[in-house]
């Protein structure tokens, strides 16, 4: 009935293609514009020859780089990887207050943005690089101190901001061996603990 009716849809039919029009062009403008905004920044790196570094990270784009550093500025003004870390909030704090132990959360103090390019970089990191993919899986399937999705996702945009500063710093390609060893040293000392556990209560 509608576009029978010569008041409704059919008068009004022209004004609405031209609107659809106008959002059509304005949407193709802004992805214009961000390609364009994504080639310079990528140039931005090329000119501080970190390209190949930060993108020797599997899953871990030249934007995605380039956006977190833009964030961060220069990773050599902070002391330490944790120091990156705790400046984008995403350093972990455990509410204690005498006998009393909370919950361990994120911060959440710091910088916003870096930190949302940190986490905008963990998704295709989880996806493609099999360091990242296989720590996401651990935390969210073990048996002990499981974590949600988010909680994982906030471990691994700690540690690409953890290895961006080393790669950064040291001007050493990402090497997954030395990416997997802190993890590594980690579950042994946990099934050590688990054996002298046992052997204790038997």
């Amino acid at each position: 009935a509608a576009l029978v009716d010569e008041a409704g849809v059919i008068a009004h039919r022209h004004g609405a293609l031209e609107r659809v029009a106008l959002l059509v062009e304005d949407w193709t403008h802004t992805q214009d514009r961000l390609a364009d905004t994504e080639t310079r920044m990528v140039a931005v790196l090329d000119e501080l020859h970190l390209t190949a570094l930060v993108t020797s990270i599997p899953g871990l784009s030249a934007v995605g780089a380039a956006a977190i550093l833009a964030e961060a500025g220069d990773l050599r003004r902070f002391d330490s990887a944790r120091a990156l870390v705790k400046h984008a909030g995403l350093a972990p704090r455990e509410k204690a207050s005498g006998t009393y132990t909370g919950r361990t959360k994120l911060t959440g103090q710091g910088r916003p943005r870096l930190r949302a390019a940190a986490w905008r970089a963990v998704w295709g990191a989880v996806k493609t690089n099999p360091v990242y993919a296989a720590r996401y899986r651990h935390l969210t399937t073990r048996e002990t101190n499981k974590l949600a999705p988010v909680q994982a996702q906030a471990v691994i945009a700690a540690a690409i901001l953890r290895h961006l500063h080393a790669i950064v710093t040291t001007g050493a390609a990402w090497d997954p061996e030395v990416a997997t060893r802190g993890h590594r040293r980690h579950q042994a000392t946990a099934a050590e603990a688990a054996v002298a556990a046992e052997a204790v209560a038997a």
